[in-house]
């Protein structure tokens, strides 16, 4: 180190010298440390560069106690802590001369102007600095306090020059968490001088940043959001040292508040996060104590604690009055919009406010920052109810006048939109049933309903035609709907108001121009669906009126289908909180209708009764969208009807279904329909197709980018989505001939829509299994299942077939199960066997959905089929999972339940038989059609590279083994003991199957220990692996009689499988490895797991950091 220590050297050799030194002091231990100290005091004093030296070195000493290094484990490492933590005394001493000297000095220079002096003392303060850094958030707060080293930074932050690495040690100490021991008062006084410190750096600035002639350049801002990032720490984990003295807590939450507001985002940034921690904190209910008899004095300290949490939440809450929690709301209300979306006028009127930008980079994204405020204003709504309803009124107010006085409303429309979620975030916290306002203090009550009525008033005062204006009135009149529930009088109004709204815009649209007079009619009409949801009884009155208003829309031919169908699902929503015999009159209401022209036979005759009757129906493009609505608004009832949540389930089940009698008619067209959709991918068909249908039998944009993990494919779940530049209006009307883009929605729709249908029917029960035709569903579904695409036999099985199989009555499984479940599996397995050997050998999957996506690079449509597959993969993985629930096999006992450990006794065995009626999988089982493809796929499932399907398909298998313990099918026993307990073994040598390793392990220990002695097959099987011996075996067999515990014999059959095939299943060779932070070395290190790559200790020097 004396050599180096030369001005014109290398920092980067400095640094590694430093380093090396610092490593051969760990290496040794705390006698060489003893014995080095005093020759290092004597270097540090020969100058700056030798002490800049020294500071780096004692940087790199205590390195390996605060990042992890692989070389330095045990007892080496507390050894190293140990003797640093005594050498505290010499060491910290030492860096506070360090640093007083050569601050000192560099300030001398630069007033004589030698600069090249002052520049070496400098480097000194921040090499001293770096080190101080570095114990900072291990060392004990009060030694940092005793030797003068907070003292020492706080003083530096007044340096322009050396602030920044001041305040990063501020950084450090200050989320330090307070000791529960003799130390910490001395901890409490420590953190009261360095929340001092900070506070009057904060005030400073912020006096500075608010007076009209205060310089601020981008330095102090970057200095102040090192400070504000303190403050915040400190605030969130040690406010106890705060709390003491009340004057000095309200100045901290005003300086807090000075940050908040601030108009740098990123000083605004940083406040946001204390003042959502702490009204987190502050909202959060106590924990309930437990008393236990015997734990007396343990129960009445929590009570302490609790009651002393409750009086300093109290504490604090007392400080958030009025007007700081009006400051909050102000400031929220105006951040909530982004820069890129106000034009230039607006962003003048907001002053100098610096919003939200796409490149304001490192902290999220706008919709993450916007939740956030959301939240805080929610805690806000809920402490001060009346401020944040005055609040949130008058700013909607203002901003209302400023549109009405504007020569074009449409253009400012921004700032109306974004307060729209912020009144929805208010209404919701105030009117949400479960603070104040539901108990009821009158006054609250009164001065409430007083503030949202006259905001109510102006809403509904509004008289906008301009559908964008029109749109965003609805969104606020929505979000009014929880205040509807508790002030039924202003219902009326809403409603009427609505209406009015929906006639104010056009009708019929045909000029792609004024679709948004067609979107704005559509939110209008969702607006019914949400005011019904949250006003919930409140509406009940005016059924009636809305009832004749759109019997009267549609008999002057003013509503359209789509919107008709929103108005009906309103109608549902609102007749649910009345009861199951409104539900009835309401849906026969609304279905009769539909049901005049849905049953006619000439229809289905006409387009369905051969396949190209589609391509006939296609061309008739007002009754293929008319028979698209009435498919959509099944779908839509039967999601509305039945059990509310919160209604009793006993009432439930002795009730019809309101939509049980509807089945009959609603279903035998539906499935006509779904068949002659899929005839059109069965080969025979699709060649003689029309190339404009063929087209539409393609992917999507939005479906293709959904396969390869770009944009936001995800649909809108709302009345309208739009596709690319097409149009997919799921209200489309038929007003212009159907293109390639239209036919494909169409289908599509019908086919998302249908699926549902069929799913919810299912889950009603009897008036579905028994009073429909098997036949005709399985024609319907599984006739052209050779030819689906894996797209659609995915959603087939994900729509439909999980929903019945979980809801088909044990008494109709013989009826239902097989005939629809037995052409699946057979396809599936031949399916998903092709396509997985073509994608582990041949690096390519093969899937029939190849038509379907078309075009793209070659990269991209591998991407896709990959995907294809291990959706289709995971979905009948899922379906088999599904099949083992315990909801469906209740006869079926937990294994270390059924009072057998370790064998069976062979008495007590069943025929299978015994278990078919109550056991689905037994049921399969029983039935070997159904058995040989499924059992087929579950074994071929665990060399599948998907661990998230073999997760699925092991609760299958455990079900399988379950039962050829219990049973005496010798098949079934001789499956399990050799084809399934085999391909568990090779299901642990993938590395993607680490995760549900510990299953696997467990599956093969319930075959070996409850099978070995009825089957060879175990045994057989693991003698077969390459690294073991018959003495192993005896040893391991041994091992598992000396204990009944499934945890310890599981880690039996673990370790014996790892020495059997010689450490090569990477499944629980990968759980051997555990994420480590290792420092950065000079020398190159191996894989982790890979074997006979380590380096002995004594090979090398683990250097940390060293370049």
């Amino acid at each position: 180190m004396s050599e180096i220590a030369d001005p014109c050297e290398e920092w980067a050799l400095k640094s590694q010298t430093a380093a090396l030194v610092a490593e051969v002091v760990r290496r040794e231990g705390l006698n060489l440390w003893q014995e080095l100290f005093p020759s290092l005091v004597s270097l540090s004093s020969k100058g700056p560069v030798q002490a800049e030296l020294v500071s780096m070195m004692l940087r790199w000493l205590p390195e390996d106690i605060t990042v992890h290094n692989e070389d330095l484990e045990g007892d080496r490492r507390r050894l190293l802590l140990r003797g640093l933590t005594q050498s505290l005394p010499e060491i910290l001493p030492l860096l506070y001369t360090l640093l007083e000297r050569h601050f000192g000095e560099a300030l001398s220079e630069v007033g004589r102007q030698h600069l090249d002096i002052a520049k070496q003392h400098a480097a000194a303060v921040t090499a001293t600095l770096n080190a101080i850094n570095a114990y900072a958030e291990w060392a004990p707060l009060s030694d940092l306090a005793k030797f003068g080293i907070i003292h020492g930074c706080g003083f530096l932050l007044s340096s322009p020059d050396f602030r920044l690495h001041a305040c990063e040690f501020f950084k450090l100490v200050s989320p330090r968490k307070r000791p529960a021991d003799d130390f910490a008062s001395e901890f409490d006084s420590a953190m009261s001088s360095i929340f001092q410190i900070l506070m009057n750096v904060s005030r400073e600035f912020l006096v500075r940043s608010n007076s009209a002639g205060g310089a601020i350049d981008e330095s102090d801002f970057e200095f102040a959001e090192y400070v504000c990032e303190s403050m915040v720490s400190l605030g969130s984990s040690n406010l106890q040292c705060i709390l003491r003295d009340s004057s000095t807590s309200a100045l901290y939450l005003q300086q807090m508040l000075g940050f908040f507001q601030h108009f740098k985002l990123a000083l605004h940034y940083q406040s946001l996060q204390f003042w959502l921690a702490l009204m987190r904190d502050l909202m959060s209910k106590p924990k309930l104590s437990v008393h236990s008899s015997g734990e007396g004095s343990a129960a009445s300290n929590t009570d302490s604690n609790s009651a002393q949490v409750d009086n300093e939440k109290r504490k604090i809450l007392s400080f958030l009055n009025d007007d700081i929690c009006s400051t909050i709301l102000d400031i929220s209300f105006q951040r909530m919009l982004k820069k890129e979306r106000l034009i230039t006028g607006k962003a003048l009127s907001l002053g100098a406010l610096e919003l939200w930008s796409d490149d304001f980079e490192g902290k999220g994204d706008f919709g993450q920052y916007r939740s956030r405020l959301f939240e805080l204003i929610k805690f806000i709504a809920s402490n001060k109810p009346l401020v944040a309803g005055a609040k949130v009124s008058e700013r909607i107010i203002m901003i209302i006048k400023n549109l009405l006085n504007s020569p074009m409303p449409a253009e400012d429309l921004a700032v109306m939109e974004s307060m729209q979620v912020a009144l929805e975030s208010v209404v919701s916290s105030i009117f949400d049933g479960s603070n104040e306002f539901a108990g009821g203090s009158s006054e609250v009550h009164v001065a409430l309903c007083g503030i949202f009525e006259g905001l109510l008033r102006e809403l509904l005062s509004l008289n906008w035609t301009e559908p964008a204006l029109v749109e965003v009135l609805g969104h606020y009149l929505d979000a009014m709907g929880p205040f509807l529930k508790y002030f039924s009088d202003v219902v009326g109004s809403v409603i009427n108001k609505l209406f009015e709204l929906l006639n104010s815009l056009p009708f019929v649209v045909k000029n792609p121009s004024t679709s948004s007079a067609r979107h704005a009619r559509l939110q209008i009409c969702t607006s019914f669906i949400r005011i019904a949801k949250a006003a919930d009884k409140s509406i009940l009155p005016h059924m009636k009126g809305i009832a004749d208003t759109m019997v009267y829309l549609q008999r002057e031919g003013r509503l359209l289908r789509g919107e008709h169908n929103l108005l009906g699902e309103a109608f549902l929503v609102i007749a649910s909180a009345a009861g199951v015999q409104q539900q009835q009159e309401v849906l026969a209401w609304l279905l009769e209708p539909l049901s005049q022209q849905w049953i006619q036979i000439e229809w289905q005759n006409n387009y369905l009764s051969e396949p190209l009757g589609l391509v006939r129906l296609c061309s008739e493009t007002a009754f293929m969208w008319s028979l698209f609505h009435t498919v959509t608004f099944f779908e839509k009832a039967l999601k509305r009807s039945g059990m509310r949540k919160g209604q009793s389930s006993s009432t439930s089940s002795s009730t019809p279904h309101p939509m049980a009698s509807h089945l009959s008619w609603m279903l035998p067209p539906l499935l006509k329909l779904l068949r002659a959709i899929h005839s059109l991918w069965s080969p025979s068909v699709f060649q003689v197709l029309p190339g404009e249908i063929k087209a539409a039998m393609s992917m999507s944009d939005v479906e293709r980018s959904s396969l390869l993990g770009v944009g936001n494919p995800k649909l809108s779940k709302g009345a309208l989505t739009f596709i690319e530049g097409s149009p997919f209006d799921v209200n489309k009307e038929g007003y212009t001939e159907p293109n390639e883009a239209d036919i494909r929605n169409w289908l599509k729709g019908i086919r998302d829509s249908g699926y549902n249908v069929l799913g919810l029917s299912a889950t009603i029960g009897d008036p579905f299994f028994k009073g429909i035709d098997v036949d005709s569903v399985a024609l319907a579904l599984i006739e052209n299942i050779q030819s689906m695409e894996f797209r659609h036999t995915r959603q087939l099985v994900h729509s439909v077939l999980i929903p019945l199989v979980k809801c088909c009555p044990p008494d109709m499984w013989g009826v239902w199960l097989e005939k629809l479940l037995h052409p699946l599996f057979v396809h599936c397995q031949q399916a998903l066997s092709c396509s997985w050997f073509g994608l582990l050998h041949e690096g390519r999957a093969k899937v029939p959905d190849n038509h379907g996506i078309l075009t793209g690079s070659d990269l991209k449509v591998e991407v896709m089929e990959e995907k294809l597959l291990r959706d289709l993969t995971r979905e009948i993985c899922l379906l088999l999972s599904t099949i083992a629930s315990p909801g469906l096999n209740t006869s079926l006992p937990a294994l270390e339940h059924s009072g057998h450990v370790g064998r069976v006794d062979m008495s007590s065995l069943k025929d299978l038989d015994a278990f078919a009626p109550s056991s689905m999988v037994g049921f399969l089982l029983k039935h070997k059609s159904l058995a040989i493809p499924v059992l087929q796929i579950s074994l071929e499932a665990f060399t599948w590279t998907d661990s998230e399907a073999v997760t699925k398909v092991c609760s299958f298998s455990a079900s399988v083994v379950l039962l050829a313990i219990l049973t005496n099918n010798v098949d079934l026993r001789e499956f399990v003991s050799r084809e399934l307990f085999s391909a568990l073994i090779r299901g642990l040598a993938l590395e993607s199957n680490a995760f549900i390793s510990a299953d696997l392990v467990n599956l093969c220990r319930e075959i070996f220990i409850y099978l070995c002695d009825r089957d060879p097959a175990p045994r057989q099987i693991l003698l077969s692996l390459p690294c073991i011996t018959p003495n192993d075996l005896h040893a391991f067999e041994e091992a598992l009689t000396k204990t009944a515990s499934p945890k310890e014999q599981k880690q039996h059959m673990r370790s014996l499988l790892l020495l059997a095939t010689g450490n090569n299943l990477k499944a629980l060779a990968a759980q051997k490895n555990v994420n480590i932070i290792t420092n950065v070395t000079a020398r190159p290190r191996g894989p982790v797991n890979a074997p006979g790559n380590g380096i002995e200790e004594g090979d090398s020097v683990g250097l940390a950091a060293i370049l």
